[in-house]
């Protein structure tokens, strides 16, 4: 098959893709997919884009696709079949570019609450964020900055160069507003609450309802101001591969997160779930004590092991038969406040456009639900307080190359705006969680939660929260 035409400009290159980010960024429904500040293979790429010709959303039952100039119509279909329709209908192809993994394509988030389209869940959890459970925008232009090889590229799979040239055109710097936090972070479970739902998700593993399941509790607080400022000052604070920071006039995804989800490239698939962490220690012995200590953990590997297996089988749904496999099992990696047990899993996709099924049979990760996924996706909403909205879900893109790459959206804040639009101040979420199976310490895994997020809270009160 001969290589698709896709037409491109050459920009400046620079190392922060953040600065490059302000200059589309007044445009709507800008999204940063943001890898630069973490060193290594996985920070090879930034995707900027904005100016969707297509939004594709889904909120209160209905899946709604927008047109640029406002116009919109509800589809008769679920989300994921409205998205590869759509995808067809756009010109997806899934001819590979080399050393572009997006050309052009949908890019957005599928929340974790979008997993209520095909999984039977009771509503049960208060749903108080303001957000659609599915926010995908068709891109017809995307900014590729290749850290390799130093960079910058303006690249289009359907606009000719002199429209390129016109995109270019509209870029305009601007800065970042001022940011403020107006109250301090609340969590909505305290430690007497949070220990109770663990002894009741203790119960179910020994009744045999379920074998781990992903317990949560929610962080949250009021702000003012723009919240570009506060995820300028969270990647400053914490290096993660699969960061992203996307606005809409909803409110904006603040992630921090340093999980693969799914990638696909020229019909390769990968997923690195995330089980088993420890916290880092300053000192370089303890630090390493405990890098060792979860190595060596047979809880965590177990715990681990149980995920494997349920996206193992996830993954058979929809990869070539006899492609699936574990070339990566419990392996170390260390971010700035925590050493995490991760584990590769690959598989080959039969065509380009099965990527919709692999997402559709994937959804939600089994890394931040548990096994099996709907009895533990019942439970969580059984027990924790609040709906989910983003965090546990995704971000990422599908380009019409065939191209696919997402995160699974923890250490993920969402900022949104009070539904009364007479108040000026807006609401900012951050959750923490981790897999609790029948060995689990409840104490232990209650410090976890915070282990987890304490340097993304602490980094926005001490440099924001007014005195």
């Amino acid at each position: 098959m001969p290589q698709a035409q896709v037409n491109r400009i050459a920009l400046p290159y620079h190392s922060d893709s953040a600065l490059l980010f302000q200059s589309i960024r007044s445009q709507p429904y800008p999204a940063l997919l943001d890898s630069s500040s973490y060193p290594g293979p996985f920070g090879r790429f930034d995707i900027l884009c904005a100016d969707p010709s297509q939004l594709l959303s889904h909120d209160n039952l209905q899946t709604t696709l927008t047109q640029r100039d406002g116009s919109s119509q509800i589809l008769d279909a679920l989300p994921f079949d409205a998205l590869r329709q759509l995808l067809l209908d756009q010109g997806f192809d899934g001819q590979t570019t080399p050393n572009l993994p997006f050309t052009g394509g949908a890019l957005g988030y599928f929340s974790y609450d979008l997993g209520r389209c095909y999984a039977p869940l009771a509503n049960l959890a208060t749903d108080d964020i303001n957000q659609p459970q599915m926010q995908i925008g068709i891109y017809q232009w995307a900014i590729i900055v290749d850290h390799q090889l130093q960079c910058t590229t303006l690249v289009s799979h359907n606009l000719s160069d002199q429209q390129l040239q016109t995109v270019k055109e509209r870029f305009s710097d601007s800065a970042a507003a001022k940011f403020s936090l107006t109250s301090p972070f609340q969590s909505n479970l305290d430690k007497d609450a949070y220990l109770k739902r663990f002894r009741q998700v203790i119960d179910y593993i020994h009744a045999g309802d379920c074998y781990q399941v992903n317990l949560a509790q929610r962080f949250s607080c009021t702000y003012q101001g723009d919240p570009w400022c506060a995820y300028l000052a969270l990647r400053r604070q914490t290096h993660t591969p699969f960061s992203a920071y996307l606005e809409s006039p909803a409110g904006s995804l603040l992630s921090l997160s340093p999980e693969r989800f799914l990638q696909v490239a020229d019909s390769q698939v990968e997923t690195r779930p995330i089980k088993g962490t420890r916290p880092r220690h300053p000192l370089p012995e303890q630090d390493a004590q405990l890098k060792t200590e979860l190595t060596n953990s047979v809880k965590d590997r177990a715990e681990n092991l149980m995920i494997v297996d349920l996206l193992r089988n996830d993954l058979g749904r929809s990869c070539i038969t006899g492609s699936v496999r574990v070339p990566e099992l419990f392996k170390i990696e260390s971010y700035a406040n925590v050493h995490h047990l991760v584990t590769a899993i690959t598989g080959e996709l039969a065509k380009p456009i099965d990527v919709i099924d692999l997402l559709q049979g994937c959804f939600p990760g089994g890394s931040i639900t548990g096994a099996p996924k709907t009895r533990a996706m019942q439970i969580i909403e059984e027990l924790e307080p609040h709906r989910r909205s983003a965090y546990c879900g995704s971000i990422g893109y599908i380009g019409f190359n065939g191209g696919m790459d997402s995160n699974i959206c923890i250490r993920t804040l969402v900022a949104t705006q009070d539904k009364d639009p007479s108040k000026i101040q807006g609401q900012l979420h951050c959750w923490a969680g981790g897999g609790i199976v029948a060995d689990s310490d409840g104490d232990a895994e209650y410090q976890e939660t915070f282990d987890k997020v304490n340097n993304l809270i602490q980094c926005l009160e001490g440099r924001f929260l007014k005195p």
